[in-house]
């Protein structure tokens, strides 16, 4: 459960240890209630686990797959979102690059930047140019890491030094600033 309003205890617990806490046997009807009134009460936000790791090392390697996250925006505290909140692309340089050999280092910053910018015509962005937005992150690649787990969803990604949003310094020596400069991308700039 990444999040349910109706009951804060349950974030963080599964369907089974929801259904116990209701009082529910351990069947698959009762739990099929339990989420039938869950839905009832506003709904929930979830996480589902359905691929294992020989199954995202396979999708990575294919040369077109791009890196994004949709977990959605995580506001730090509330509730128990995905890790990937907090760490989609530290997990990928630290863990897929860094540690697992995967892919280079430069391949997963071009599937990071200028393929979703080509492949979604989004113009001025994606590389590094004159006359282009400015969006730039400075990375240590020995030190990059996603920290958020299932347990401890709220935890910052560590070795990212600096970050230039539209031109703007928004994070300095590993220091958010209170910055916004970030814009949505309808279509075509």
């Amino acid at each position: 459960m990444a999040n349910y309003r109706a009951d804060s205890s349950y974030n963080g617990k599964d369907i089974e240890a929801i259904n116990l806490l209701r009082g529910n046997k351990h069947t698959a009807l009762d739990e099929a209630e339990t989420i039938i009134q869950m839905m009832e009460q506003g709904g929930a936000q979830m996480i589902y686990h359905g691929m294992t790791e020989s199954d995202v090392k396979a999708i990575m390697q294919y040369p077109f797959n791009m890196f994004a996250s949709d977990a959605g925006i995580a506001m730090k505290g509330y509730g128990k979102p995905h890790p990937r909140a907090y760490g989609t692309n530290s997990r990928v340089l630290g863990r897929y690059v860094r540690t697992m050999g995967v892919l280079s280092l430069e391949e997963a910053i071009r599937r990071m930047t200028s393929l979703p910018a080509k492949k979604f015509n989004i113009a001025k962005r994606g590389i590094i140019q004159e006359g282009y937005y400015a969006d730039i992150v400075v990375f240590d690649a020995d030190e990059v890491s996603d920290m958020a787990t299932f347990e401890d969803s709220h935890q910052y990604a560590k070795g990212f030094k600096y970050i230039w949003v539209n031109g703007e310094l928004s994070m300095d020596q590993a220091v958010q600033l209170p910055i916004k400069k970030g814009k949505s991308i309808r279509k075509s700039l």
